[in-house]
This record gives structure tokens, C-alpha cells and sequence, in this order.
């Protein structure tokens, strides 16, 4: 089987690969475009390298709504190419490249008009149906219904009995985005890329016109290396332009920055079997079911600040309080709120009306040889992204390449994943495990899931849960330094588990026994255990500081006060 280790050990190995041997592919940023480009260009055999400044998945992919879905907003602007072509994606995810991670969830959308309103969003939700079964991707997923005002209250009792005159409900899927992206880029490293995070690139280097490769700096351990590549892939999503202007070129689009925040509630302040859909005067609002909780969000706010640390203000959480609580027959206050966050869309704007209006579709140029630009996109369309990304580069390759063929490979964790679901029982009763934490490890690990049990086996006190966090064993916190590349705690609490928004301290009662289950692999002494302490702490409180601010620009100073625990 397929592993992927991602420990210090494979990443210093990985750095000192690249910069031994020209690569045929460099892609830069470790988000989901980043991560597919990879798995893209490995498995079409081609020597391919990954590179992020922080860690994977740090911007905008893990601080998505965590949903797999069509758009089906997107059919009222009559886009249908987008929706039929990510309706293509949700399937594949659901049923072939990664069911251990991508799951169904239902959604019910309030009809407030009788008559007219049933019928117009009836069919569209209709369509949407329609168009996911005709291209053969329909499969697992319940088909729509109507229900009538009282089936809807039975189905979702925290609706206002006003608030409503029936409803519909529809599915789409989800998955933990940061875990994905993880997924991905272990896949692709079981494939033969060369993978670092915590590795920046400072300058491209250049023969004449032509981009030939990168200056990387090893921002963990110090160090810099020169890494050559045929072809190099800017992927970087909201950081494009900075990244481009490293060439010097002007580019032919431009990338600006959406901000979208989310709130994180227990699961008894919301008293329903489905989400919900609602909507706002400028989009939609999503209450979704996470484990023990609710995301409720989003925002839709421009955002020219601080990229890496995007800041949600007093002014953002009353927004989604306000517009949640106006169908709420039990309101939400700030008291239910357990973590909050604020992730980037990258979305398009080019120079002209014609490049203007690409907003959530992607785009792709090559604008100097040996240069590949990917922008734009929404997280279920990863994989075209980075299909039209590697088909780019290759033109400009002397060699033959062969296609695409991430269709049909699926993650890590995948394969053999519903036998092992199907056996949980027996694996619980072997382990001594509650059948409830197998659950838990095969929804996040899938097939890994050997893995975490072997560590288990060797140590039986990681078959224990963190103490203030219980929903986790600890088994995974030492998992996530030994093989999915954690190299901070900030990395362990916020990406690797989600503990820094599904708790109400936001992890700060688990950052010490987080720090101290992971410094023997990491070769933390004392020291550096409380210096990983209070950086994290540090950065909660700056969090919680800029959520009481009025504004984003108040919100994004407070933010900053927190400085990263490693300074690249």
C-alpha cells in the first residue's frame, strides 16, 4: 500500500532532490490547485517538485465552507458549463477518488412565497438533479424533495414557524478542505514528487527571457536552495500577482481578494436533522453540519490586507448572526459562538470586460516561456484546474507526455476504504477501540487508518483521547509530526485536527499536550515546547482581539499583533 510519509526526515530529503536534478515541473503554493497540479504531473510520469512558503493548505484551503458541491446558485446566472462540469467532480469524489473524505450532506432551502417561489426554485433544483444523473454522477445521492411547512419544521424544528411556507430539500457533499488538501499532496508524494512546506520561494531564476526554475529558502531549518525546472507552475491563489511580480512581468489578469467568514457552533444550538440554505441580499448562507457542530457563513466582502492572516471583525460576526437569526426560532448569540474564521477567494479581474466576468471560473496563461499562471476556480474544480495547468506546461516541454489521468487515481486512504467501513465492527472489537472512534479515524484516514492503529499498538496511551479535546485521540496529534508534515502547533490544531474552532478555549487547553506528544519527533526541547505554547496562545488572543473590532482595517491590526512562530 501506498503511504506517503510526509516526516522531517522525507522533507529534508525532498528539498535536497530538488535541488539536485533539473525537475520537469516546479509548481509553487500548497493549496488544493497546487496540490492537483502535483498529483496532475506526477502521474502523467513527469519529475515534479511542490513548494509552499507556510503550511499546506494555510491560505484559502482550509478556510473554505468545506463543501464539494455543484453551485447551485450558479445555475441562476445561467453558467450551466460550471455547474454540469463540478456536479462531474462532486461524483468522481463521492464515488471513486475519495469517499473516505468527501460525504453527502442535505440541505434545506425555506420557500417563503407560495406558488411562484416553489415552482422557480423547484426547477432548478430539478436541473441540478437532472444534470448530475445525465452525466452519470448522480449515483448516491438522494434526489430532491418538497415538503410542505409542517414536514419542513419536523425535519428542522429551529426554523420560525413565519420564517417559511414549505420548503426543499437537496444534497450536496462535504469533506474537512485542509485534510483534502493533505491527501492530495501525500498522493502525490507516493507517486514520486518531491514535496516541502515551510519552503518559500524568494526570486525565479532566469536564462534570458525564460523561467528556468526557482530560489526556494528552507524557512524551518534556514538554508537555500536553487531548483531547477523545465517548466514552473504559479500557483499560489491570492498571492498570484506578488508571486508573479518575482518576474517582473505584467500579467494579463489580475487576482483580487474575497473575504468569507465563518462561524463554528455546538450542534445543540441548532435544532435540526439537515442544513440549511438561505438567502441574503447579496448570495447565499449556509448552515452545515460538522461532527458535533455547525459552520454557518459566509461573508462576501473585498479584502486589499494582510493575505496570510485574513481577519473576521464584531462587524462580520453580526452579519451572519443577524442573517441566521432571522429564520431562527431560538436565536444565536456571540455566547454560542465557539471559533471563527476568515478565508480569501481568489477571484479573477482582468483588465478588460472580457477577462472581468470570469470572477469564479478559472483561467490559465503562460505569460513568459517557461512560466504557467493558474488562477481563479472554486475548490471543487481542483482537478480541471490543475489538468489545464499541466496541459499548458507541457507545451512547452521537448518531450512526449502522456494524458491526464487523475480521473482514476484515487487518494490515499481510498482505496478499500468500504471494506474496511463495513468491517468497523470487528476492527473496534480487535483494537479495543469504541466502534465510534473507528468511525471517526476511517473518515479522516480512510485505509491509513493501520497506520494510527499500529502507532495505537506500540503505545497504547495514544489510544486516549487529548484531555479537553476528546473528540481526538492522541494518537493523531503524533501521526500528523510522523507523517503529514506538522512542523508547528499552530499546524496540529488549526489544519491536522480542526481543535482551534471546535472548541470554545479555541485549543489553548490542548496546546501543551499537544506540543509535548509531538517534541520527541520534532526534537523540541523544553524550550521550544513553551516557545510553541505562547506563540499559540498568542495567536488566539489576537484572533479574539480583532473579532471585537468594528472594522476590517481595526480588525486586521489587532490580528497582526501575533507574530508567526517561525519568521521566513
Amino acid at each position: 500500500m501506498r503511504t506517503g510519509t510526509l516526516g522531517p526526515d522525507e522533507r529534508a530529503e525532498a528539498l535536497a532532490a530538488m535541488a539536485e536534478r533539473e525537475l520537469d515541473i516546479l509548481v509553487v503554493g500548497g493549496g488544493v490547485v497546487g496540490a492537483g497540479t502535483a498529483l496532475d504531473a506526477v502521474t502523467r510520469g513527469l519529475a515534479t517538485g511542490l513548494v509552499e512558503a507556510r503550511d499546506w493548505a494555510s491560505g484559502t484551503s482550509s478556510r473554505s465552507s468545506k463543501l464539494i458541491h455543484g453551485g447551485l446558485r450558479y445555475l441562476e446566472m445561467l453558467d450551466f458549463a460550471l455547474v454540469r462540469e463540478a456536479l462531474k467532480e462532486r461524483g468522481l469524489l463521492l464515488e471513486r477518488l475519495a469517499p473516505h473524505l468527501v460525504k453527502p450532506v442535505p440541505f434545506l432551502y425555506p420557500l417563503q412565497h407560495a406558488g411562484w417561489e416553489r415552482l422557480y426554485a423547484g426547477a432548478g433544483v430539478a436541473l441540478y438533479d437532472g444534470m448530475a444523473m445525465a452525466r452519470g454522477h448522480g449515483r448516491g445521492l438522494p434526489t430532491h424533495r418538497h415538503l410542505s411547512r409542517r414536514h419542513a419544521l419536523r425535519v428542522a424544528p429551529c426554523l420560525r414557524k413565519d420564517a417559511l411556507v414549505g420548503a426543499l430539500q437537496y444534497y450536496d457533499a462535504q469533506m474537512d478542505d485542509a485534510r483534502f488538501v493533505l491527501d492530495l499532496i501525500r498522493t502525490a508524494s507516493s507517486y514520486g514528487a518531491k514535496v516541502a512546506n515551510g519552503a518559500r520561494v524568494t526570486g525565479f531564476i532566469r536564462e534570458g527571457e525564460r523561467v528556468v526554475g526557482a530560489m526556494v529558502t528552507d524557512v524551518e531549518h534556514g538554508g537555500e536552495y536553487e531548483v531547477r525546472a523545465k517548466q514552473v507552475v504559479n500557483a499560489t491563489g491570492v498571492w498570484t500577482d506578488d508571486t508573479q511580480a518575482m518576474v517582473g512581468e505584467r500579467g494579463q489578469f489580475h487576482v483580487r481578494a474575497s473575504k468569507g467568514v465563518h462561524l463554528v457552533v455546538p450542534k445543540d444550538r441548532i435544532n435540526s436533522s439537515t442544513g440549511l440554505i438561505l438567502r441574503t441580499e447579496k448570495s447565499v448562507l449556509f448552515v452545515i453540519p460538522w461532527g458535533r457542530h455547525w459552520i454557518v457563513g459566509t461573508t462576501d466582502t473585498e479584502w486589499d490586507l494582510d493575505k496570510a492572516h485574513p481577519a473576521a471583525s464584531s462587524a462580520d460576526i453580526d452579519y451572519v448572526l443577524e442573517h441566521v437569526n432571522s429564520v431562527l426560532a431560538v436565536p444565536l448569540s456571540r455566547d454560542d459562538v465557539e471559533g471563527v474564521y476568515a478565508g480569501l477567494r481568489p477571484l479573477l479581474a482582468g483588465e478588460s470586460d472580457a477577462t472581468s466576468k470570469l470572477s469564479r471560473e478559472h483561467t490559465v496563461a503562460h505569460p513568459v516561456p517557461g512560466l504557467v499562471v493558474v488562477a481563479g476556480g472554486k475548490y471543487t474544480t481542483y482537478r480541471i484546474m490543475a489538468k489545464d495547468a499541466v496541459d499548458e506546461a507541457v507545451r512547452g516541454l521537448n518531450q512526449r507526455v502522456a494524458d491526464c489521468v487523475t480521473e482514476e487515481v484515487p487518494l490515499l486512504g481510498a482505496e478499500g476504504y468500504q471494506a474496511l467501513w463495513n468491517a468497523r465492527a470487528r476492527t473496534a472489537a480487535r483494537t479495543g477501540l469504541h466502534v465510534v472512534r473507528i468511525e471517526h479515524l476511517l473518515n479522516r484516514y480512510g485505509t491509513l487508518t493501520d497506520e494510527l492503529l499500529q502507532l495505537i499498538a506500540e503505545d497504547p496511551s495514544l489510544g486516549e483521547p487529548l484531555r479537553y479535546a476528546d473528540d481526538y485521540l492522541r494518537a493523531e496529534i503524533v501521526y500528523a509530526a510522523t507523517h503529514e508534515s506538522a512542523h508547528h502547533l499552530d499546524d496540529i490544531l488549526t489544519r491536522r485536527t480542526r481543535i482551534s474552532i471546535e472548541t470554545f478555549d479555541r485549543g489553548t487547553r490542548s496546546a501543551r499536550e499537544c506540543a509535548e506528544l509531538v517534541a520527541p519527533v520534532l526534537g523540541w526541547d523544553q524550550e521550544r515546547i513553551d516557545n510553541e505554547v505562547a506563540h499559540y496562545e498568542m495567536r488566539v488572543e489576537a484572533e479574539r482581539e480583532s473579532q471585537r473590532q468594528p472594522d476590517d482595517l481595526t480588525a486586521d491590526a489587532a490580528r497582526l499583533g501575533a507574530p508567526d512562530v517561525v519568521q521566513g
